[in-house]
């Protein structure tokens, strides 16, 4: 049954009254008597039997019963027990993290959230689950934690039932659902549903590209981007197409790559209507048009439209060369260029002229033979 707070008010009162009669004397003398605290008031919960400081800090508490949470977001909807809380979460949408530690830097929106993350520096992890032994700097992610043994998923969508462990989990879930997108880019101003994808979004602006390659020195943006990058020197393909069988490192390759078999073609050129197959490819292309090339090599001034040819010309001044033939060790700066050197051992031609079916290794090499053998020559 929902509990009544104005009844809980008036049979509080009433007690007082009965306290005042009883003792002969008003509510305020006896705060007075008390060096201005409570006196003989009862500020005791009737639900659970905790016991507040003010009557201020009981009628907060009672929120916890009712669920009422008065205090609402005007950016994101989200409601809040107090306006304390409503000021934190605030903090959220402008940015202003004041706690701040003195060790790292790093700045914080919330008192509490300091002080656990200076215990990834002490290395105090105060909390340990009964059942694993695992340690945790809160008692927050203990008790999400002991969610994995016992099974408890609390938080239900009320739109497709999925549950969730989390609340936050749970928030951001309905968001598929809201389309609401709180978190809005202050430079283009695409907008996110959490705070982690505006981050990345804004190394796009910044060109912070955090996660490099061990291996041949190309960085990301994302860990995710770095983790499929990586699959080119290990050869991972796990992602593979079940129309032809191609494999790819990333999921997303193998979506644009399904669009061959479909035909399907979203992205279009609004200069001279041109279309592709991935958003990357159209931004690319629409530099043919305005002749930007924003990537330029700080050795030589050469300039180029994409960084990935920024980064395979570096190679010519640095010498290296990441992309080594498995069957006689030669190798490449580009995974192109040893894509075409494997043909050499395979014995592949996938380039074949329609006109005398000869086959070819390079589509260069086509070209060139066209040109050559089935032109006619000029009068």
């Amino acid at each position: 049954m929902p509990l009544d707070l104005a009844m809980v008010a008036r049979k509080r009162r009433q007690d007082e009254s009965s306290t005042e009669g009883a003792g002969g004397g008003s509510a305020a003398s006896s705060k007075r008597g008390r060096g201005g605290a409570s006196g003989n008031l009862d500020l005791t919960c009737t639900i659970c039997g905790k016991a507040s400081s003010t009557s201020s800090n009981l009628a907060v508490h009672m929120r916890t019963h009712s669920g009422d949470r008065p205090y609402a977001c005007t950016t994101c909807g989200k409601a809040s027990s107090t306006s304390v809380n409503l000021a934190v979460h605030m903090r959220t949408h402008s940015g202003d993290r004041p706690y701040a530690c003195a060790t790292c830097g790093k700045a914080f929106s919330q008192s509490s959230s300091l002080t656990l993350h200076m215990r990834t520096h002490s290395g105090d992890r105060p909390y340990a689950c009964t059942t694993c032994g695992k340690a945790f700097s809160g008692t927050g992610h203990l008790t999400v934690h002991m969610r994995i043994h016992s099974g408890v998923r609390p938080y239900a969508c009320t739109t497709c039932g999925k549950a969730f462990s989390t609340s936050g989990d749970l928030t951001r879930h309905m968001r598929i659902h809201t389309g609401v997108r709180p978190y809005a880019c202050t430079t283009c101003g695409k907008a996110f549903s959490e705070t982690g994808d505006l981050a990345v979004h804004m190394r796009i602006h910044s060109g912070v590209r955090p996660y490099a390659c061990a291996t041949c020195g190309k960085a990301f943006s994302k860990s995710s981007s770095l983790a499929g990058h990586m699959r080119t020197h290990f050869g991972d393909r796990p992602y593979a197409c079940t129309t032809c069988g191609q494999a790819f490192s990333t999921s997303h390759g193998l979506t644009c790559h399904t669009r061959i078999h479909t035909g399907h073609r979203p992205y279009a050129c609004a200069t001279c209507g041109k279309a592709f197959s991935t958003s990357s490819n159209l931004a690319v292309h629409m530099r043919i048009h305005t002749g930007v090339r924003p990537y330029a090599c700080t050795t030589c001034g050469k300039a180029f439209s994409t960084s990935g040819h920024l980064t395979v010309h570096m190679r010519i001044h640095t010498g290296v060369r990441p992309y080594a033939c498995a069957t006689c060790g030669k190798a490449f700066s580009a995974t192109g260029y040893l894509a075409v050197h494997m043909r050499t051992h395979s014995g592949d031609r996938p380039h074949a002229c329609a006109t005398c079916d000869k086959a070819f290794s390079q589509s260069g090499n086509l070209v060139s033979h066209r040109k050559k053998m089935h032109m006619p020559d000029p009068e």
